[in-house]
């Protein structure tokens, strides 16, 4: 992916692992593993109660201002940093945040915690102040970052430090024209042969998926492969959505399509529907985008089976005709025996 190069030197531990590598919270992020004392929420303010996540609307040179909460459910005092990171899309599809040591250029170097570091005694709670202030020149569009709680401490996994983060996710959209706009690249198809003449086969439809726009964008996913003329189409079952992808981001893609048969040409298909997330977090689908390529599939057991048929009926023609031609040997040169007995008789009766 784009940018999971990036992240070295610590040991991430996945934490609540449905909202990110690094437990980026939807809601609460409270610990499931029992090394983490501690959970984040966002603040209770103008902008509500019980937020799932931090999602503005702002534009270029715009001020926001909120806060976190960080809460200590352990029984001893806790010293944590506090840092704000651009996100990403992993590899396996799911929004991730930069560490510390990889600069930022998006929401991470637009928002401002209050402290770097804060120390929570047992059972008590600190509000981490932010602000969000956007530069004259930013442009529109979707970013994704958060604010992140990170505890490192010595340990032995390779040689490195453990690093267990909890963060709360931060959802941009920069004022402006929004252009969406997701592209599919390198689709090409490749066919398994069957060994049964008359079977089918398992065909691969691999492409890329590129967000090519300004906005946040997932996609339904719909593959499909058919023969000449439109004929013998299959579809492809159960093809996951594609993750939400961040501007210029890319998602590669293998889809396997069952019962396929080797119909010589073959054409495969991927139809996109782009899924976009409004300001109110509704999503909508955009217009479809479908992609053709071709490959070819032979047919080689059928042709190695006609191969075979064709050259026993040759074989069996000719042997056919041989044999019909040595029989008709034989009966000519029983017919000239024939013929010249009789003149042998016909002869010695003239002596006599």
């Amino acid at each position: 992916m784009l940018r999971t190069r990036l992240i070295t030197r610590t040991v991430v531990l996945a934490l609540l692992a449905p909202v990110g590598l690094i437990s980026v919270a939807a809601g609460t992020a409270d610990a499931a593993d029992g090394d983490v004392a501690w959970a984040v929420r966002t603040a209770s303010n103008k902008f509500g109660a019980d937020r799932q996540n931090y999602r503005y609307t702002l534009n270029p040179g715009g001020t926001v201002r909120d806060g976190l909460v960080v809460v200590n459910h352990g029984k001893q005092p806790i010293d944590l940093a506090i840092y704000t990171a651009d996100g990403f899309t992993t590899d396996g599809g799911q929004l991730d945040l930069l560490t510390s040591d990889v600069g930022s250029t998006g929401v991470g170097a637009w928002v401002h915690a209050s402290r770097k570091k804060v120390r929570i005694q047992p059972g008590r709670s600190v509000d981490v102040p932010f602000r969000l202030r956007l530069p004259e020149n930013a442009t529109p569009g979707d970013y994704l970052g958060g604010i992140v709680t990170s505890l490192t401490q010595a340990g032995s996994v390779d040689g490195m430090n453990v690093d267990r983060r909890l963060a709360m996710r931060i959802r941009l959209r920069v004022g402006g024209a929004l252009k969406p706009g997701l592209t599919v690249e390198d689709l090409h198809v490749s066919y398994d042969d069957t060994a049964n003449p008359f079977g089918k086969a398992d065909a691969t439809v691999a492409y890329t998926i590129r967000n090519t726009g300004n906005a946040i964008l997932a996609a339904q996913q719909e593959v499909s492969v058919t023969g000449p003329l439109g004929r013998l189409v299959v579809d492809a079952a159960d093809v996951p959505d594609a993750p939400e992808l961040l501007p210029g981001e890319q998602w590669t893609v293998a889809v396997p399509v069952h019962g396929v048969r080797p119909a010589a040409r073959l054409a495969g298909t991927v139809t996109l529907t782009p899924l976009m997330t409004d300001a109110a977090g509704s999503v909508s689908p955009l217009d479809e985008i479908e992609t053709t390529a071709h490959a070819w599939a032979i047919p080689w057991a059928l042709l190695v089976l006609l191969v075979v048929v064709a050259g026993l009926v040759v074989g069996g023609v000719v042997l056919t005709r041989r044999r019909r031609a040595e029989a008709k040997r034989r009966e000519d040169a029983r017919v000239r025996e024939a013929v010249a007995q009789a003149v042998r008789e016909s002869a010695g009766a003239a002596q006599q």
